[in-house]
């Protein structure tokens, strides 16, 4: 399906990027998402607000189909016309296209839609609006990974969300130079990164991840990624329901189910 002749829905975002940034987030993406293009009749995916420069779409569209499949078709959409303009240059049709368009998707309906470092200036309030937004508009099966992550890409966090809501939330950081599980805390989701207070299961969690990761110092000598895999592992020991195994963990991540990190409900005051 083509463009669609609606408005685009959002707000300009920032534009900051770099090559690399979402490398991190990619690589989860073809572990995690692969299969759900695998089986796709149409591979389409979208990369929303991909920002001033098109490198993370260009990027994008590399890593699925060298890893994925080859036939896979991304389109990255800007509300800017000036972004898609300067897009125009890299795009190698019909693999890798870009237009303008925004949370109404510009009438496509990708099987995929990564949308990075997007929702940080919206309010906490608009963020299952917006989920709720692209998920209607999705591909039978479809996923959102939303989320955001510093400028270089070292640490970051995104939520998969299909049509019956977030499923899993994911925590990420370049092992090497991380000099503590809190730093994460810094670039939540935009769903969460005002819960990271006591009460919270988020806070919990970052707490309990810290706790280990102190607790699991001796493991230092042996490197980053030994010591981090220790870490997730008491953690799932200690009844967090961690997915995926050590080969997972080592690249620095740990994803759980969105159901161990739900915020409480905002309550009116009284």
């Amino acid at each position: 399906m083509g463009q669609s002749a609606v408005r685009p829905l959002g707000v300009v975002t920032r534009g900051t990027t770099n090559p690399n940034r979402l490398r991190r987030v990619d690589n989860w993406i073809v572990a995690y998402c692969g299969d759900r293009l695998r089986v796709a009749a149409d591979p389409l995916v979208v990369d929303l607000g991909y920002g001033a420069t098109p490198v993370t779409a260009v990027e994008l569209r590399a890593r699925l189909a060298a890893r994925v499949r080859p036939d896979v078709r991304v389109v990255g959409l800007e509300i800017d016309p000036v972004r898609v303009a300067a897009a125009a240059p890299a795009a190698e049709p019909p693999w890798l296209t870009f237009a303008r368009g925004g949370f109404e998707l510009a009438g496509f309906r990708p099987v995929l839609v990564r949308a990075f470092n997007v929702l940080r200036q919206y309010d906490e309030s608009e963020v299952a609006d917006a989920w709720r937004t692209v998920t209607r508009r999705l591909a039978p099966g479809g996923a959102l990974v939303e989320g955001t992550c510093d400028e270089l890409g070292r640490i970051g966090s995104w939520v998969l969300v299909d049509a019956g809501g977030p499923r899993t939330l994911t925590l990420a950081a370049r092992l090497a130079g991380l000099e503590s599980p809190a730093q994460l805390a810094e670039r939540l989701p935009k769903a969460l990164i005002h819960r990271n207070v006591p009460g919270e299961r988020i806070h919990d969690l970052i707490r309990a991840l810290d706790d280990a990761w102190r607790a699991a110092a001796g493991y230092a000598p042996f490197g980053p990624r030994q010591r981090w895999v220790q870490a997730v592992r008491a953690v799932r020991d200690a009844g967090w329901p961690v997915h995926g195994r050590p080969r997972h963990w080592r690249r620095g991540e740990v994803t759980l189910p969105w159901t161990a990190v739900t915020p409480t409900p905002h309550r009116p005051p009284t």
